[in-house]
């Protein structure tokens, strides 16, 4: 779930003259994922309710920054078992573990608005460092004038560094659930006030 968080940090793409700081619109971000399933098919699902805050430097890229937080209660793969499967403590352990965090500790990039985003990501009570590759949009004016940028990030975890170890073998050989974790993160974002 790397992903999902670390993604965020994509958000330090210098497009206006100066630092300026930013928070995510929740109503218009979130964070999927995507696993195999019996290694024949894959899963996905999605958190809602992703807050951040992002301080973008844009004359100095290295000097942005990126806070993400995502209720792991809100995951949802369409499939209500399968959810409060995820919920227990055989994987995000929601009610011990509610949240999976982001903090950046390093940005470079900037090159045609691709950004890299090192930093770590917590999940599970587990905390390790992760890369996101990440892309912004220009700012423009929305609605009433309004300013916001988009973001999109992508990165991919290893669930069992986390801590989540839970599958079965397959009659066949393999497993239930395969061990790598894509995360992509689309975000929209809106000047702090």
């Amino acid at each position: 779930m790397r992903t999902a968080l670390a993604a965020l940090a994509v958000f330090a793409v210098p497009f206006s003259a100066h630092a300026s700081d930013w928070v995510f619109d929740s109503a218009h971000t979130s964070a999927q994922f995507a696993v195999k399933h019996m290694m024949v098919s894959t899963v996905r699902g999605a958190f809602s309710g992703v807050t951040g805050s992002v301080h973008l430097d844009d004359t100095d890229v290295t000097k942005s920054s990126v806070e993400a937080v995502i209720p792991l209660s809100t995951v949802d793969t369409r499939e209500p078992k399968r959810d409060g499967h995820l919920k227990s403590p055989d994987f995000f352990d929601v009610e011990k573990f509610p949240t999976m965090t982001f903090k950046s500790t390093k940005v470079s990039g900037g090159q045609g608005g691709t950004l890299s985003i090192e930093g770590i990501l917590t999940l599970h009570g587990v905390s390790k460092p992760v890369v996101l590759v990440a892309e912004i949009t220009p700012e423009v004016k929305g609605m009433g004038g309004h300013a916001s940028r988009g973001v999109s990030a992508t990165t991919k975890v290893n669930r069992k560094d986390f801590g989540l170890v839970w599958n079965k073998p397959l009659e066949t050989g393999g497993v239930l659930i395969g061990d790598e974790v894509s995360i992509q993160i689309d975000a929209e974002l809106n000047p702090k006030t």
